[in-house]
């Protein structure tokens, strides 16, 4: 059985090609010599596979320990450290196989810093959070950005901008009181920053968008009903669909209170653009955006825009190349939250083993998009013009 898997090129991106599935971790070391090469290898995969023991120490240590490579014919493998144990064998105390590993201890601290400001009235300094878990405040702020994509600072930041979107969704409290509820110092330091993070001033957005002018059209194209909605500032939904009524209701859900403004003339010529995106993608999307994330969202988005038509990348491609290595969850749920289709490609994201992921709006869409950029198909328009005369029968 096989599948798709992506050919990474020297810019990290992929190129689709076909390979053999890969095997589960179980069958990746079956024997003793593929054990001992991924302890020479420190290969990432052999964590939880086996553990080895060390018969001139009488110790066994998890894969990837830190201690130095012992020899090979002093080593014996085991499946587990309960096996190590009934030969003899008694447990590293330095990379402690028998625990969580040091990679799952780190996880767990950052998981309790995280919690740490969720529920702090207002953000904890980095020495406060350091100290709560057990880390120099250099090494914690280097593991929080490497876990979770974000420096503590930005996360304490991308918290509290959730916490006042959600308050202001509550037409009993205040606007003052939402931003001080949701841990701001003053009006003035939310305020300088309101409109980036919420499109509109605080009080139109706990309106429900009231008196903001959405222009919107809806077209049809190869995938089907197409919206494209645009705000003041730029482009704000472009949406995929079967059912035109229903992609209507989804941008009014979205801005309740707005004034949903449709046929205009002048309109026309930006959604002709975006259907043009769709049809051809190797023109590109020179359309002003109006992009509304935190500072996370928009780093994974602006990563995702630098993808060329054509090629994919992986979730991991895209953590490596925000800096953020093994925030590649936190890369996932930023793509899913993406709401402009196509001018924010997405759809060129795949698993590590090249296959297709969800997609917001339908995995068969996406597909047929990757179709397009490779140039497995073409519009009917591109047809007719690269036939020269009539299609000969097939032999």
């Amino acid at each position: 059985m096989s599948t798709d898997r992506s050919d990474p090129s020297p810019t990290g991106t992929h190129h689709r090609r076909h390979v053999p599935e890969s095997r589960p971790q179980e069958a990746l070391f079956v024997d003793d010599e593929q054990r001992w090469e991924a302890l020479t290898t420190r290969d990432g995969q052999a964590a939880g596979a086996f553990v080895y023991a060390v018969r001139s120490t009488g110790i066994y240590c998890r894969p990837g320990c830190p201690a130095r490579l012992p020899k090979r014919s002093n080593v014996a493998f085991y499946i587990s450290g309960e096996q190590a144990r009934a030969a003899g064998f008694r447990p590293c105390k330095r990379c402690q196989p028998d625990g969580l590993s040091l990679a799952e201890r780190e996880a767990a601290a950052i998981s309790w810093a995280c919690r740490l400001i969720e529920t702090a009235e207002t953000p904890p300094p980095l020495g406060v959070l350091a100290a709560a878990v057990g880390f120099s405040p250099y090494h914690f702020h280097r593991r929080f950005k490497a876990v979770t994509g974000l420096t503590p600072k930005a996360y304490a930041q991308a918290h509290q901008r959730q916490a006042i979107r959600e308050a202001l969704a509550h037409a009993d409290r205040t606007v003052a009181e939402a931003i001080y509820g949701a841990g701001y110092g003053s009006n003035s330091r939310f305020y300088e920053a309101s409109d980036a993070l919420l499109g509109m001033t605080p009080t139109l957005y706990r309106d429900g968008g009231r008196e903001v002018d959405i222009t919107f059209a809806i077209a049809q194209c190869t995938l089907g009903a197409l919206l494209v909605a645009c705000s003041a500032k730029g482009v704000c939904a472009i949406s995929l669909g079967e059912d035109p009524d229903a992609l209507a209701q989804a941008l009014q859900d979205r801005f309740p209170k707005a004034r949903l403004v449709g046929d205009d003339p002048d309109f026309d010529r930006l959604v002709a653009q975006v259907v043009g995106m769709v049809e051809a993608p190797g023109l590109g999307c020179d359309l002003p955006l109006d992009i509304r994330g935190t500072a996370f969202q928009q780093r994974v988005w602006q990563a995702l825009r630098d993808i060329p038509p054509g090629q994919t990348a992986s979730y991991a491609d895209i953590a490596r190349r925000i800096g953020a290595p093994t925030a590649v969850r936190a890369v996932a749920q930023a793509c899913a939250a993406n709401t402009l289709a196509v001018a924010i490609p997405c759809h060129r994201v795949v698993r590590t083993d090249g296959s297709l992921s969800g997609y917001r709006w339908g995995v068969e869409r996406k597909r047929a998009l990757l179709d397009k950029e490779a140039g497995h198909t073409l519009s009917p328009s591109a047809k007719a013009t690269s036939s020269p005369g009539p299609a000969k029968p097939e032999a």
